[in-house]
């Protein structure tokens, strides 16, 4: 079993994938082949899977002006009582500190101003899926997005 190999340094898995939509896909399956070898829920997978597919698809929509010959890194940190992921990107980055972090509902949309940046869903999705979850963003240089799910 994967978990009995695991002593107190982490197994790492390094994947690097062309930044198009059509390989969120390879990743979801990927994520889930080692969460659940890491004897993960189903419901755990779930939020896992979810939450890298937001990460990534993030990078697809607004890294690059032009993400052709661009690529998107994660790599997988397996330890014993954690699954931690690092997925980042080289693009355009953005200020997150600019960035509003009053979650849009429909009960504030009438209170929004529509020239304050908001925290997105994807990573408002990826913070309430993960039980940690650091991004950091400097504009020129990328972003990069590191969570952790927790065993249970």
């Amino acid at each position: 079993m994967l978990l009995e190999r695991l002593t107190n340094q982490a197994e790492h898995v390094e994947l690097s994938i062309p930044c198009m939509s059509e390989y969120v896909g390879v990743i979801r399956l990927t994520v889930s082949g080692i969460a659940t070898r890491m004897n993960f829920s189903v419901e755990e997978i779930e939020d896992i899977k979810i939450a890298v597919s937001e990460a990534c698809t993030n990078a697809v929509q607004y890294a690059y002006d032009t993400p052709q010959n661009e690529r998107i890194h994660l790599t997988f940190h397996l330890f014993p009582d954690k699954l931690s992921i690092v997925v980042k990107d080289t693009g355009k980055g953005f200020d997150i500190d600019a960035l509003s972090h009053v979650p849009i509902d429909e009960r504030t949309l009438a209170d929004i101003d529509e020239n304050v940046p908001r925290l997105g869903l994807g990573l408002t999705f990826i913070k309430n899926l993960m039980d940690d979850t650091q991004i950091v963003s400097v504009p020129g240089e990328g972003t990069t997005i590191t969570m952790a799910k927790h065993t249970s």
